[in-house]
């Protein structure tokens, strides 16, 4: 989980293809599936640039937003302030999650789950959902697939381009680790006509759906659900995105 110090600037132009609001409510249709607890307190993990925990604030839930990047949350907060919605954000790292009480429902969106570089990682992660979520509160989160980690980011390249950036997204496929290391080459154009070069880079890890599965069973949730590529169907060997679905059974102190 690393710098995002350029690619925060362009994240919501390289990602316009996203519709936040059809995939809020995606989220919002399986908790309303599934939530048995009274309150509507949401943990948006790892957030990026608030567009999901905007989306969730709409649909009345009371959101916390967290992540690990400064640059990705002085984004969420200028929509924040835009919209004068009440979300609190916390720059925090979700191996190292303190919040200040407990929550009904956790989300995790569009692979965040990936960038954790182990299966220790994951496990942190959920013993820390879990720890701060009622008994009974929903654990919702994705996760991009072997099959698209192998078959479709692969060693793969692939550019974008907006008004103000190119941006060449340059794939390396670890096969035995099923790692993907990606770096990114930004050209900013600037003021003067004259463009910038800079780079960021990162790398998402691909779990399989046993090794999730164990993990949620290990850290104190059952799982209700999984559905593929945002659907409600199960998923297929081609899906590129699992969707979970889980409650918490065991409350912190049991871990």
């Amino acid at each position: 989980m690393s710098g995002y110090s350029t690619f925060a600037r362009y994240y919501d132009e390289l990602t316009a293809n996203i519709d936040y609001r059809k995939r809020g409510e995606y989220f919002h249709a399986i908790i309303q599936k599934f939530k048995t607890t009274k309150e509507n307190i949401l943990l948006d993990l790892a957030c990026g640039t608030g567009s999901i925990s905007e989306v969730m604030a709409d649909l009345g839930y009371d959101v916390v937003g967290v992540d690990n990047s400064d640059e990705m949350l002085n984004i969420a907060l200028d929509k924040k302030f835009e919209s004068g919605r009440n979300i609190q954000y916390l720059c925090q790292d979700m191996r190292r999650l303190d919040m200040f009480g407990t929550i009904d429902i956790a989300i995790c969106a569009l692979d965040s789950v990936n960038h954790l570089a182990s299966l220790d990682d994951v496990r942190k992660a959920f013993e820390n959902v879990a720890f701060f979520s009622e008994i009974g509160g929903l654990f919702i989160f994705d996760v991009n697939t072997l099959y698209k980690h192998r078959s479709v980011l692969a060693n793969n390249t692939f550019t974008y381009e907006t008004e103000n950036v190119f941006c060449v997204w340059e794939n390396t496929l670890v096969p035995e680790t099923d790692e993907v290391k990606m770096n990114l080459e930004f050209f900013e154009r600037e003021e003067n006509g004259m463009w910038s070069r800079s780079s960021d880079g990162f790398s998402e890890k691909a779990y399989s759906e046993e090794d999730i599965e164990r993990l949620l069973s290990e850290t104190g949730f059952e799982m209700l659900a999984k559905y593929g590529d945002d659907t409600f169907d199960p998923p297929a060997p081609d899906s590129q995105r699992i969707v979970y679905a889980a409650r918490c059974i065991r409350s912190g102190q049991q871990l």
